[in-house]
């Protein structure tokens, strides 16, 4: 019997990966977005969650046996974030009550759940690394907390099973992505060989020699597709990364070399790529039109900001993922290897030269 998934958020990099992996495992797959992007083996539907009743009408008629929430959207001011998204949660596990088909409910969020939310990020006390899920919440708002908040509550209500994953930062494939540190530094590789700007890492000390990981988006979606087909991962929260550890300071090379580029030396001062990049819009525009590329407008393929949230943390940070090895979920993805893997595919999608 076919099993019926809805994967809410199919226009961002989890959202087309989970997708993506649920078709090729055999369940028919309903991919909701605003603007949903056509996706092969996937049933677009076109719904803003901010709009309950929207929301309803374009989610009736649909029986899934499995929603997979990986989605957000980014406000002014944390307090925002968390009444807007909440509510996005919220109008969504309404919208497919009526149906009565849910038995599974997946979450994505991230490691703001140990680190803090945008406004206090990496700041005051946080927990000891590597972040285990037993640790608890922090004493600060975070949508994250809210969007759990919003699940359990439904869960309750509606008898259906949750799980609520945590990648580290995501690597994968998405134009107009609001997190996106692998096309971001794709893009800055590429302006720096333009430009003849030194490719210098843009963080921390603490982050250029410290351990890090990563999460590619394969990986998290096979994760998502593991706990809600396992027993056991039922109403658990679980850390979700590639399975490898590194330091930038190897990485960086790694990216450099697969550009044709010299690392610049780190003399431990941050610079961000938010300023580097400031003024490279009309730079980026020309080589588009140059070589033909796809996407002209830089700020729907990169963003520094988030990248620079990231790699100016002043904490090493690296997460534990003995949870998910003892339930049985083994895969394992070299990080390189993943940044290599979007790398060809934004240049075979013609998104880099």
């Amino acid at each position: 019997m076919t099993r019926t998934a809805l994967v809410v958020g199919t226009s961002g990099i989890v959202g087309s990966a989970t997708a993506a992996q649920l078709v090729a495992d055999g369940w028919a797959v309903h991919g909701l977005a605003r603007r949903p992007q056509a996706q092969d083996g996937v049933t677009p539907v076109a719904a803003d969650l901010q709009n309950a009743a929207g929301t309803a009408a374009a989610l009736a008629g649909l029986s899934p046996d499995a929603v997979f929430i990986a989605t957000w959207s980014r406000q002014a001011t944390e307090a925002e974030n968390i009444r807007v998204n909440a509510a996005m949660v919220r109008n969504l596990l309404d919208g497919v009550r009526p149906a009565g088909s849910v038995r599974h409910v997946a979450l994505v969020t991230g490691l703001k759940h140990y680190l803090g939310p945008f406004e206090a990020y990496g700041k005051g006390t946080l927990p000891q690394t590597p972040f285990r899920e037993e640790q608890g919440r922090l004493d600060v708002e975070n949508f994250y907390y809210a969007q759990e908040d919003e699940v359990f509550a439904a869960a309750a209500r509606d008898c259906f099973g949750w799980s609520v994953h945590r990648p580290h930062t995501i690597i994968g494939r998405a134009v107009g992505n609001a997190m996106n540190m692998g096309t971001t530094l794709a893009v800055y590789a590429t302006l720096c060989r333009e430009l003849g700007r030194p490719f210098r890492f843009p963080g921390s000390a603490a982050q250029w020699n410290g351990l890090t990981d990563m999460t590619d988006a394969r990986q998290l979606a096979r994760h998502l597709v593991w706990a809600t087909e396992t027993p056991a991962a039922r109403d658990q929260a679980f850390n979700v990364v590639n399975g490898d550890v590194f330091r930038w300071s190897w990485m960086w090379g790694r990216i450099a070399e697969w550009f044709g580029l010299e690392p610049a030396p780190f003399d431990g001062s941050v610079m961000p790529l938010e300023e580097q990049m400031a003024d490279d819009a009309g730079v980026w525009r020309g080589i588009a039109e140059r070589e033909g590329l796809a996407e002209a407008d830089l700020s729907r393929l990169a963003s520094p900001w988030h990248t620079d949230a990231d790699l100016g943390r002043p904490i090493e940070v690296v997460t534990d993922m003995g949870k998910s090895r003892r339930l049985g979920f083994l895969d394992y993805q070299p990080t390189d290897d993943a940044f290599f893997s979007l790398f060809q595919q934004l240049r075979a999608q013609r998104l880099i030269p």
